[in-house]
């Protein structure tokens, strides 16, 4: 039975106050707005967050910035002005999250550390995100996402063997934009039995570093180095692309049982099966069975492949494109498309991955910079305006 549908979202009553850019903290603050939180995005007088001008490919606005910021109203601050510090002492006197992303030192500079907040607001829940964490040697070294893809390890075990290769997406600030938002939960939840409110640091570093733990255990208690396969894996065979007739298919196996059904329904070679009958073994000689495999792949169009592949039970992918994945079936069958709407016009953009049954994500709008500059400083500062 469908629960019916109400108009209450999970997070709504919740203010959150984001003096954010570019991509981690407002990838966290964009998962608060759709869940009804109302996020107050505070960007620089006259120039706003940097992100807004990294290309202009939607509708001739950035695609980063309307990926990350529907949902949100934007205020323009100075925050070195008298007039800037009294508009954000009047929102953080209200707040209940307060999420930040300047330069290592600059939060408490403009008097917006955590322990003077919390001294004067106790029940605020203060996110701090940097690069590196706040103390350290790499403390005040700047940090992109690159950058840090790099520190992390992360190219080391992404690319081939000739070359090591960068995540094709923002992953060390996503990593980040992750932790944050569940930081912020579950500081929402604590201070729902204690009354009291929290601050917590995540770093981009800290949280690829988590991503990466399983190549650091894998090198540091096996003696040697996870090899870069490109689209191969290092630890696990068969798991990749291999050629059918005309195109790719990949391929992931995960258990023996799964190993014993490819050989016997798939390749027709039970023989295999025992002939490489541990992973560690298939890894060894990926080379010889990815000949066995595509010899027998060859012979079939890739949707045949896939198709024989379903039939048996063994996981199996196309390659697609980003303008593929626009039009992907499974995405199309369980309409997971909507419309926000944008300065420029509406976008069409996917719901949020949490689903919850009766109660749609909120999808706001995307803000023009400084939109709500006015009529937030006439709620919050009655009698005053920008």
């Amino acid at each position: 039975m469908t629960p019916p549908s109400t108009t209450r979202l999970p997070l709504e009553g919740v203010l959150v106050v984001a003096l954010e850019q570019a991509v981690a903290v407002p990838f966290a603050t964009r998962q608060l707005a759709d869940l009804g939180a109302r996020v107050i995005k505070i960007e620089r007088a006259g120039a706003g967050d940097f992100a807004r001008g990294y290309d202009t490919t939607v509708l001739g606005q950035a695609s980063y910035f309307i990926w990350l910021n529907r949902g949100k109203e934007s205020i323009e601050l100075d925050l070195k002005s008298p007039a800037g510090q009294e508009a954000m002492a009047a929102l953080l006197a209200r707040a209940d999250v307060f999420v930040q992303n300047l330069a290592p030192g600059a939060a408490e500079r403009l008097g917006l550390g955590a322990a003077s907040l919390l001294a004067r607001h106790p029940r605020l829940i203060c996110c701090s995100v940097s690069g590196y964490g706040p103390d350290g040697p790499y403390a005040a070294k700047k940090a992109y996402d690159l950058l840090v893809q790099c520190e992390a390890g992360l190219l080391s075990v992404t690319g081939t063997p000739e070359a090591p290769c960068k995540a094709g997406i923002s992953v060390a600030d996503i990593a980040a934009g992750m932790y944050a938002y569940s930081g912020v939960l579950t500081a929402l939840y604590e201070r729902e039995r204690t009354g009291r409110g929290s601050s917590f640091a995540v770093s981009l570093l800290d949280a690829l570093g988590e991503w990466m733990s399983q190549p650091y255990l894998y090198t540091v208690y096996g003696g040697q180095e996870p090899r870069r396969t490109g689209a191969r894996h290092a630890s696990i065979s068969p798991y990749g692309p291999y050629r059918a007739r005309g195109g790719e298919v990949f391929i992931g196996l995960q258990n023996e049982r799964e190993w014993v059904v490819l050989c016997e329904r798939v390749l027709g070679r039970p023989d295999l099966a025992l002939r490489f009958a541990s992973n560690p073994d298939r890894v060894k000689h990926d080379d010889e069975l990815t000949a066995i495999i595509e010899g027998v792949l060859g012979s079939l169009s890739p949707d045949e492949a896939v198709a024989r592949l379903d039939a048996a039970g063994i996981a199996s992918a196309r390659l697609r494109t980003p303008a593929e994945f626009a039009a992907h079936p499974q995405l199309e069958a369980r309409d997971r498309w909507r419309e926000a709407d944008t300065p420029a016009g509406p976008v069409r953009t996917l719901l949020p991955p949490v689903t919850m049954p009766g109660r749609p994500a909120a999808m706001g709008a995307v803000p023009a910079l400084g939109q709500h500059t006015e009529a937030v400083l006439a709620e919050f500062l009655p009698g005053r305006t920008a």
